[in-house]
């Protein structure tokens, strides 16, 4: 991996991590087009660059974190699905699914749940009076929606608002609570997937993570700016267009 590798896979991660286009399907992806050796360290890469995208959601947001013990133990309740699913099934999906072709079968798959998603939630407000309002009950389901997320190109954070806006948030508390559930998540699946792949790390290596964490967080910090604005006015249509066309994309080009 050299420097504009690093850089492009690091500005690819802070924009898509958190909208609902499957940060890892692009890293796939991306890798592939590149034509990156698929080494250890492209894989610690890869991997450790997700806590650059963390670190803007966690300063972000860091008033929700200071309200109260409440949300802490919501997010818990929502994490634990996930926590328990890839646990038990962490090597089957690694060895089974992280490949191109599952990467756009499910952008194209999710991109249509999107749209039809984006319809029914068009004329529809939501029944929960403040996002701290969600119950603990409503917190599981959408944890459990989550662990759909396993599959490559699906989108944590797809999966994570498709939760909500079903459990009764509107589009953008969905967007939100589905930011705030990533940093547990993240954090969990990040640390786990070092122990499993971590690599002697060389000092040019190094540094070259060093710029992957920055590039990280800075396209991350603007990447979720600019999507709670267009989220709030335009929904998430668009964003489903731009999966089945990626998806259909790259299935023309392995080919």
């Amino acid at each position: 991996m050299g420097l504009l590798e690093a850089i492009i896979l690091s500005i690819i991660e802070g924009l898509t991590e958190f909208l609902p286009v499957s940060s890892t399907g692009h890293m796939i992806l991306a890798s592939a087009a590149m034509g990156m050796e698929d080494d250890a360290f492209v894989k610690t890469f890869e991997i450790s660059i997700q806590l650059g995208a963390i670190a803007a959601i966690a300063l972000m947001y860091i008033d929700r974190f200071l309200r109260g013990i409440d949300i802490y133990l919501k997010l818990f309740v929502a994490f634990l699905p996930t926590a328990i699913v890839g646990l038990l099934a962490y090597k089957t999906i690694k060895e089974l699914l992280f490949n191109s072709t599952v990467v756009a079968i499910s952008l194209i798959i999710g991109g249509v749940i999107i749209i039809l998603l984006d319809r029914r939630v068009e004329e529809r407000g939501s029944d929960t009076l403040a996002l701290e309002e969600l119950s603990y009950a409503r917190a599981f389901r959408i944890g459990l929606i989550q662990c759909l997320s396993m599959i490559p190109g699906t989108s944590r954070a797809a999966a994570t608002i498709i939760g909500g806006v079903f459990n009764g948030l509107n589009r953008k508390q969905a967007t939100e609570f589905s930011f705030l559930l990533a940093v547990p998540t993240m954090v969990a699946a990040t640390g786990y997937d070092l122990l499993k792949t971590s690599a002697d790390i060389s000092g040019s290596e190094l540094q070259l993570l060093g710029i992957g964490l920055v590039g990280a967080f800075i396209s991350a910090w603007f990447a979720v700016r600019l999507f709670v604005k267009w989220v709030s006015s335009h929904g998430f249509a668009v964003f489903g267009y731009y999966r089945i066309v990626l998806g259909v994309l790259f299935l023309v080009f392995m080919a």
